[in-house]
């Protein structure tokens, strides 16, 4: 798919990630609805790369609709939808003060998981009613897993949880919504220079790039981007979920 003047919502468009995406996809002209609860930041993101902020709660239903309706206002439907929304948090399912709160994963569960299904439930609806291009597609939805949805660690029980759902959902969605000519595909990263590591002293980042087969560092956030500007492009891949790690298998703890 040409990106040009096409419309385009990247959740969690505020950093990390979704900011390189939106980045990337507006840098090829398309049209960016930066979707994120952190409105300053999503506001400053918007307006470098001449896109539109739209504050969203992809867990949310109402806040969901109401952001693909601005959306969609501002720039008409989009033919593109990449999930970047996400959450991690770390705690053993038995700890030091008993059971993990049954809340905590659910929280993780609800953003990742829940919120993704939301997102594109919502704009795969919207895509169904565009014309197709000269290719025979409607539009195109990326989500965002991890490596974790395969080999978690320790303490990641919710966050694998929610990231191998997305795994294990994209290609019976992308079954589902070929009739249409929707392509859906996942990105499953590794260890990224996202603000969550960037935050961490310099020799914990290192000791992590040094169990990274090759190259020997943190992902970038534009290598991320560029992957999922692949995915648009490419009009066969489908249904496939891509680890994007460097080869990294990660240890139990």
């Amino acid at each position: 798919m040409q990106l040009k003047d096409q419309a385009a919502i990247v959740t969690g468009g505020a950093s990390g990630l979704g900011a390189a995406t939106a980045r990337k996809l507006a840098a090829q002209g398309a049209k960016v609805a930066v979707c994120d609860l952190n409105t300053k930041l999503a506001e400053s993101v918007a307006a470098e790369i001449g896109g539109v902020a739209v504050v969203c709660d992809v867990a949310d239903v109402a806040s969901a609709e109401a952001a693909i309706a601005t959306a969609s206002k501002a720039h008409g439907p989009a033919r593109v939808l990449v999930n970047c929304a996400g959450i991690g948090v770390a705690k053993r399912v038995v700890g030091r003060d008993g059971p993990m709160p049954l809340a905590d994963f659910d929280r993780v569960i609800r953003v990742n998981l829940i919120g993704s299904f939301n997102m594109l439930r919502l704009a795969a609806a919207e895509m169904a009613k565009l014309e197709p291009l000269s290719t025979g597609e409607r539009g195109v939805v990326i989500s965002t897993a991890s490596v974790a949805a395969y080999d978690g660690q320790i303490g990641q029980s919710a966050y694998s949880a929610s990231k191998g759902g997305i795994v294990a959902m994209t290609l019976p969605i992308a079954r589902e919504l070929a009739q249409f000519g929707i392509r859906v595909l996942t990105i499953a990263p590794g260890l990224f220079l996202t603000p969550l590591l960037g935050g961490l002293p310099q020799e914990a980042q290192d000791s992590l790039a040094a169990a990274i087969p090759f190259p020997h560092r943190l992902g970038q956030p534009e290598e991320f981007a560029s992957l999922a500007l692949h995915m648009i492009d490419n009009p066969y891949l489908n249904g496939e979920v891509v680890r994007l790690d460097a080869a990294l298998r990660m240890a139990p703890r």
